[in-house]
Protein backbone atom coordinates (compact mmCIF):
# COMPACT_ATOMS: atom_id res chain seq x y z
CA UNK A 1 0.00 0.00 0.00
CA UNK A 2 1.50 3.82 -1.10
CA UNK A 3 -0.03 5.74 1.46
CA UNK A 4 -0.25 9.98 1.84
CA UNK A 5 -1.37 11.12 5.10
CA UNK A 6 -2.97 14.24 5.64
CA UNK A 7 -4.00 16.85 8.46
CA UNK A 8 -3.01 20.09 10.12
CA UNK A 9 -0.45 20.63 13.02
CA UNK A 10 -1.05 18.29 15.97
CA UNK A 11 -3.63 16.52 13.83
CA UNK A 12 -2.03 13.59 15.12
CA UNK A 13 -0.32 12.38 11.50
CA UNK A 14 2.48 10.86 13.35
CA UNK A 15 0.47 8.40 16.24
CA UNK A 16 -1.54 7.18 13.47
CA UNK A 17 1.43 6.91 11.05
CA UNK A 18 3.17 4.38 13.26
CA UNK A 19 0.06 2.47 13.94
CA UNK A 20 -0.42 2.04 10.21
CA UNK A 21 3.12 1.13 9.57
CA UNK A 22 2.50 -1.43 12.45
CA UNK A 23 -0.49 -2.88 11.08
CA UNK A 24 1.22 -3.24 7.31
CA UNK A 25 4.70 -3.61 7.72
CA UNK A 26 5.62 -0.68 5.54
CA UNK A 27 7.79 2.22 6.71
CA UNK A 28 6.40 5.71 7.61
CA UNK A 29 8.41 8.37 6.07
CA UNK A 30 8.23 11.73 7.67
CA UNK A 31 10.05 14.23 5.75
CA UNK A 32 11.97 15.67 7.94
CA UNK A 33 13.30 12.39 9.01
CA UNK A 34 14.33 11.54 5.83
CA UNK A 35 16.39 15.01 5.07
CA UNK A 36 17.98 15.03 8.24
CA UNK A 37 19.15 11.24 6.85
CA UNK A 38 20.39 12.29 3.70
CA UNK A 39 22.40 15.25 5.56
CA UNK A 40 24.07 12.49 7.84
CA UNK A 41 24.64 9.98 5.10
CA UNK A 42 26.07 12.51 2.50
CA UNK A 43 23.91 12.08 0.02
CA UNK A 44 24.34 14.10 -3.37
CA UNK A 45 21.29 15.83 -2.91
CA UNK A 46 21.75 15.41 1.29
CA UNK A 47 24.78 17.85 0.39
CA UNK A 48 22.44 20.50 -1.30
CA UNK A 49 19.60 20.43 1.37
CA UNK A 50 22.63 21.00 4.05
CA UNK A 51 24.38 23.69 1.40
CA UNK A 52 20.52 25.67 1.78
CA UNK A 53 20.12 25.23 5.83
CA UNK A 54 23.32 26.34 6.62
CA UNK A 55 23.09 29.82 4.78
CA UNK A 56 19.52 30.10 6.78
CA UNK A 57 17.43 29.27 3.62
CA UNK A 58 14.67 27.16 2.97
CA UNK A 59 15.24 24.16 1.15
CA UNK A 60 13.52 24.14 -2.00
CA UNK A 61 10.86 21.46 -3.37
CA UNK A 62 13.15 20.05 -6.29
CA UNK A 63 15.87 19.48 -3.65
CA UNK A 64 13.48 18.04 -1.03
CA UNK A 65 11.21 16.33 -3.95
CA UNK A 66 14.84 14.79 -4.83
CA UNK A 67 15.88 13.20 -1.55
CA UNK A 68 12.01 12.10 -1.07
CA UNK A 69 12.74 9.96 -4.45
CA UNK A 70 15.92 8.31 -3.61
CA UNK A 71 14.20 6.80 -0.56
CA UNK A 72 11.00 5.67 -2.26
CA UNK A 73 13.14 3.76 -5.02
CA UNK A 74 15.26 2.39 -2.06
CA UNK A 75 14.60 -1.48 -0.79
CA UNK A 76 13.01 -0.32 2.00
CA UNK A 77 9.98 1.16 0.42
CA UNK A 78 9.56 -2.04 -2.04
CA UNK A 79 6.37 -3.14 -0.31
CA UNK A 80 4.71 0.35 -0.05
CA UNK A 81 4.89 3.07 2.04
CA UNK A 82 3.16 6.15 4.17
CA UNK A 83 4.39 9.66 3.15
CA UNK A 84 3.88 12.17 6.69
CA UNK A 85 4.21 15.71 5.58
CA UNK A 86 4.34 15.01 1.66
CA UNK A 87 3.56 16.77 -0.18
CA UNK A 88 2.41 19.72 1.49
CA UNK A 89 1.00 21.52 -1.55
CA UNK A 90 -0.42 21.50 -5.15
CA UNK A 91 3.35 21.45 -6.80
CA UNK A 92 4.75 18.85 -4.84
CA UNK A 93 1.68 16.74 -5.43
CA UNK A 94 2.01 17.19 -9.27
CA UNK A 95 5.96 16.61 -9.16
CA UNK A 96 5.09 13.23 -7.40
CA UNK A 97 2.69 12.23 -10.02
CA UNK A 98 5.54 13.75 -12.98
CA UNK A 99 7.99 10.67 -10.75
CA UNK A 100 5.16 8.09 -11.68
CA UNK A 101 4.62 7.25 -8.28
CA UNK A 102 1.56 5.02 -7.53
CA UNK A 103 -0.13 6.23 -4.66
CA UNK A 104 -3.04 3.98 -3.74
CA UNK A 105 -5.02 6.04 -0.93
CA UNK A 106 -4.85 9.59 0.54
CA UNK A 107 -5.94 9.36 4.22
CA UNK A 108 -7.15 13.15 5.65
CA UNK A 109 -6.84 13.09 9.68
CA UNK A 110 -9.51 15.76 10.11
CA UNK A 111 -10.25 17.67 13.75
CA UNK A 112 -11.36 21.03 13.87
CA UNK A 113 -8.59 23.64 14.39
CA UNK A 114 -9.90 24.80 18.31
CA UNK A 115 -9.40 21.67 19.05
CA UNK A 116 -6.16 21.28 17.89
CA UNK A 117 -5.15 24.52 19.52
CA UNK A 118 -6.27 23.51 22.87
CA UNK A 119 -4.22 20.42 22.54
CA UNK A 120 -0.73 21.90 21.41
CA UNK A 121 -1.23 25.27 23.69
CA UNK A 122 -2.19 22.92 26.87
CA UNK A 123 1.34 21.21 26.68
CA UNK A 124 4.09 21.55 28.97
CA UNK A 125 7.57 20.60 28.83
CA UNK A 126 10.18 20.23 31.43
CA UNK A 127 14.21 20.59 30.77
CA UNK A 128 14.23 17.20 32.21
CA UNK A 129 12.56 15.59 29.32
CA UNK A 130 8.93 15.14 30.77
CA UNK A 131 5.53 16.32 29.75
CA UNK A 132 2.22 17.27 30.34
CA UNK A 133 -0.83 18.83 29.37
CA UNK A 134 -3.35 21.80 31.51
CA UNK A 135 -6.14 19.46 30.67
CA UNK A 136 -5.42 15.69 29.83
CA UNK A 137 -2.07 15.13 31.45
CA UNK A 138 -1.70 18.10 34.29
CA UNK A 139 1.16 18.27 36.79
CA UNK A 140 0.48 17.85 40.68
CA UNK A 141 1.35 21.26 41.22
CA UNK A 142 0.67 23.65 38.70
CA UNK A 143 3.65 24.99 36.37
CA UNK A 144 5.84 22.28 38.36
CA UNK A 145 7.43 19.13 37.21
CA UNK A 146 6.28 15.80 39.01
CA UNK A 147 9.74 14.04 38.62
CA UNK A 148 12.19 16.85 39.30
CA UNK A 149 10.40 20.18 40.72
CA UNK A 150 11.89 22.39 38.07
CA UNK A 151 9.13 24.72 36.43
CA UNK A 152 7.45 24.27 33.54
CA UNK A 153 7.17 25.87 30.17
CA UNK A 154 5.45 26.18 26.73
CA UNK A 155 7.35 25.70 23.58
CA UNK A 156 7.83 28.07 20.87
CA UNK A 157 5.60 26.23 18.75
CA UNK A 158 3.47 25.59 21.28
CA UNK A 159 2.28 28.97 21.79
CA UNK A 160 -1.14 29.57 20.68
CA UNK A 161 -0.13 32.35 17.95
CA UNK A 162 2.35 30.01 16.35
CA UNK A 163 -0.39 27.34 16.24
CA UNK A 164 -2.55 29.02 14.68
CA UNK A 165 -0.12 30.46 12.68
CA UNK A 166 0.81 27.25 11.57
CA UNK A 167 -2.77 26.28 11.04
CA UNK A 168 -3.16 29.46 8.48
CA UNK A 169 -0.83 28.00 6.46
CA UNK A 170 -1.95 24.27 6.48
CA UNK A 171 -5.21 26.09 5.11
CA UNK A 172 -4.04 28.08 2.44
CA UNK A 173 -1.05 25.81 1.22
CA UNK A 174 -2.16 21.98 2.36
CA UNK A 175 -5.92 21.55 2.40
CA UNK A 176 -6.40 22.32 -0.97
CA UNK A 177 -4.47 18.67 -1.49
CA UNK A 178 -7.55 17.14 -0.70
CA UNK A 179 -9.84 18.61 -3.81
CA UNK A 180 -6.88 17.25 -5.65
CA UNK A 181 -6.71 13.71 -4.84
CA UNK A 182 -10.57 13.45 -4.06
CA UNK A 183 -11.11 14.40 -7.98
CA UNK A 184 -8.84 11.14 -8.32
CA UNK A 185 -11.13 8.89 -6.45
CA UNK A 186 -8.04 8.53 -4.04
CA UNK A 187 -9.40 10.80 -0.65
CA UNK A 188 -10.42 9.26 2.28
CA UNK A 189 -11.46 11.18 5.76
CA UNK A 190 -11.42 9.99 9.06
CA UNK A 191 -12.38 12.54 11.88
CA UNK A 192 -10.42 12.64 14.48
CA UNK A 193 -11.39 11.35 18.31
CA UNK A 194 -10.74 12.20 21.81
CA UNK A 195 -9.24 9.02 22.09
CA UNK A 196 -5.95 8.08 20.15
CA UNK A 197 -7.21 4.38 20.27
CA UNK A 198 -10.36 5.30 19.18
CA UNK A 199 -9.21 7.53 16.09
CA UNK A 200 -6.55 4.24 15.22
CA UNK A 201 -9.62 2.20 14.95
CA UNK A 202 -11.27 4.08 12.40
CA UNK A 203 -8.08 5.14 10.22
CA UNK A 204 -7.51 1.09 10.14
CA UNK A 205 -11.17 0.41 9.42
CA UNK A 206 -11.15 2.64 6.21
CA UNK A 207 -8.38 1.17 5.67
CA UNK A 208 -9.09 -2.54 5.57
CA UNK A 209 -10.45 -2.29 1.85
CA UNK A 210 -6.95 -1.75 0.35
CA UNK A 211 -5.79 -5.05 1.79
CA UNK A 212 -4.57 -7.10 -0.94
Amino acid sequence: MNLILLGAPGAGKGTQSEKISERYGIPAIATGDILRKAIQEGTEMGKAAKSYMDAGRLVPDEVVIGIIRDYLASDACRNGFILDGFPRSIPQAEALDAMGIRIDVVLSLEVPDEKIVERMSGRRVCSCGASYHVTYKPPKTEGVCDKCGAALYIRDDDAEETVRRRLATFHAQTEPLKEYYSSRGLLLTVQGQEEVADTTALVLGALRRFEA
